[in-house]
């Protein structure tokens, strides 16, 4: 029985290491050990853990698999050889939301008006064949980084539930939070006073710091 038993472990093992793609270190992509990326039976390109629009950006495959977020002139090569974006390009729309229309100031609960702006997106991402919606929140400089860095994600994240419970595959929304660091306002909200939360005209100032990017990329 023990050795029945090594044989059949043995072969499941063999299986495994045939029907399961290897993952490099750090690479964004599940790859075989052919370096083949692995697919679904959609052709989209299977992302592993460490996969972000940025490590996209670096990687070797990022060309094949999502040329949308590659550096301008870096897939520019005659289709259908290694390093061009062969077949029709995908579109980016790219919607900013105030934070304040999708949720209660310093909430990540959706408002009603926030659902209403979300089902149109919904609705838009339907029409067209997706590749990925990016959900990136953002947040102003008052308060503790870390609270910013975390209310920031909790929103992003809210956003892809709802887009989720509207129909949108889940593997297709990525979500990011930015905390402060990504201001629109740049300098021009200083030397308004106190840098909290009581000084109104600062915090009105800073509005459009908070925010959701939302972005839809697919073909048409």
């Amino acid at each position: 029985m023990i050795k029945k038993s090594l044989q059949l472990a043995a072969v499941a093992a063999l299986l495994g290491a045939v029907a399961m793609p290897a993952m490099a270190h750090s690479d964004p992509y599940a790859v075989d050990q052919r370096g083949v990326v692995a697919r679904s039976n959609y052709d989209l390109c299977w992302r592993s853990g460490f996969w972000t629009p940025a490590a996209a950006a670096e990687s070797q495959h990022g060309c094949a698999c999502d040329p949308d977020l590659m550096p301008k002139g870096k897939c520019s090569g005659t289709p259908g050889k290694p390093g061009s974006a062969a077949g029709p390009r995908p579109s980016a729309d790219k919607i900013t939301v105030a934070a304040d229309a999708l949720f209660d100031f310093d909430k990540a609960v959706l408002r009603p008006e926030g659902k209403a702006k979300l089902d149109e997106l919904a609705s838009k991402a339907k029409a067209v064949n997706l590749e990925v919606i990016l959900a990136v929140g953002h947040a102003d400089r008052l308060g503790k980084a870390s609270y910013n860095q975390a209310l920031s994600e909790k929103r992003a994240a809210a956003v892809k539930t709802y887009l989720v419970s509207k129909g949108i595959d889940a593997n297709r929304v990525y979500t990011e939070g930015k905390g402060s660091a990504q201001p629109k306002t740049g300098d021009s909200c200083k030397g308004m006073g106190a840098e909290n939360f009581k000084n109104k005209k600062l915090v009105d100032c800073l509005q459009p710091d908070r925010r959701v990017d939302i972005e839809v990329i697919g073909t048409k």
